[in-house]
């Protein structure tokens, strides 16, 4: 064996063996605990299928209780949100959140205010026929959901309600039309082009310099269209001015675009953004 060659082996093993005590010197972060659960809805008339993730570090504290994200779509996003809250909670960067992750059977039904049938490119297409559900799904979140989780969960009042496309109008929807339901929102790529830009008019309508709106907004855009400036991109960017000459006193607002982003992709980054910003001013408590 080479004397270069034995050289780099004993480096080798001299960098692993030094990582190893390292390692055993320090705690990891990984404290990821999940649950499904299924709840019996009779305002839906179906059994519901949650995902919740809780804080597994502080949950032994007895009077410890923690704000709540209620999530849509959960299976495609509930593990991203859970493995970014709890690193960034335990650096204490953000506070542990509790995470509901809701299962949605039909996501067009649940996920948009309006009864239609055309879609984005303004063709009938009659997987939309059952539509327009966004109210009968609230009626399940505030009367059967949330009572749930407040009733068996350590959660405390502050709550997020946070979606990405449909899940996007949703909670804009929410905001306007059930403000006492969450003090934070966040809409990912909303859908604003849906059944002749319905959430639009209802911003327009909603929005006024008078009103007072005591809550936080994140909303952005991917790459959807924005070099063709098409309705997706520049219908957010509609929203957007709304909300900026028309701000309501008390309302906190960001939007962010990414263009190097696709409709899939941006909710990726998207979320670590939106949870920073809600909580950019949030300090951790002292410790005694």
């Amino acid at each position: 064996m080479s004397n270069t060659l034995y050289c780099i082996k004993y480096l080798i093993l001299f960098l692993l063996l030094s990582l190893q005590s390292k390692g055993q010197n320090v705690e990891l972060f990984n404290h990821i605990s999940n649950e499904v659960i299924t709840i019996p809805s009779k305002v839906l008339n179906e059994e519901r299928q949650i995902y919740i993730h809780v804080p597994k570090r502080e949950s032994a504290s007895p009077n410890k209780t923690f704000p709540v994200l209620y999530l849509l779509d959960g299976e495609n996003h509930f593990h991203i949100l859970s493995a970014y809250i709890d690193y960034l909670s335990y650096y204490e960067i953000i506070p542990p959140i509790i995470v509901v992750g809701i299962i949605s059977k039909d996501r067009r039904k649940d996920l948009t205010p309006t009864k239609s049938t055309i879609d984005y490119f303004g063709k009938i297409d009659s997987t939309y026929k059952t539509s327009g559900g966004n109210e009968h799904f609230f009626q399940f979140m505030q009367s059967e959901l949330i009572p749930y989780i407040e009733t068996n969960y350590k959660a405390g009042s502050y709550k997020i309600f946070a979606g990405h496309s449909f899940g996007g109008i949703t909670t804009i929807n929410c905001m306007f039309t059930h403000p006492d339901m969450f003090n934070a929102y966040i809409a990912i790529s909303p859908s604003l082009w849906w059944d002749n830009k319905y959430i639009l008019k209802l911003a327009e309508n909603k929005l006024t310099k008078s009103a007072y709106l005591d809550k936080i907004i994140f909303y952005s855009t991917g790459n959807e269209g924005i070099n063709e400036q098409n309705s997706f991109h520049t219908d957010v960017l509609k929203f957007d001015s709304l909300i900026v000459n028309r701000t309501p006193k008390g309302l906190l607002y960001k939007y962010k675009c990414y263009p190097e982003e696709s409709h899939m992709s941006e909710p990726i980054v998207a979320y670590y953004d939106a949870l920073r910003f809600i909580y950019q001013d949030w300090k951790p408590p002292l410790k005694k």
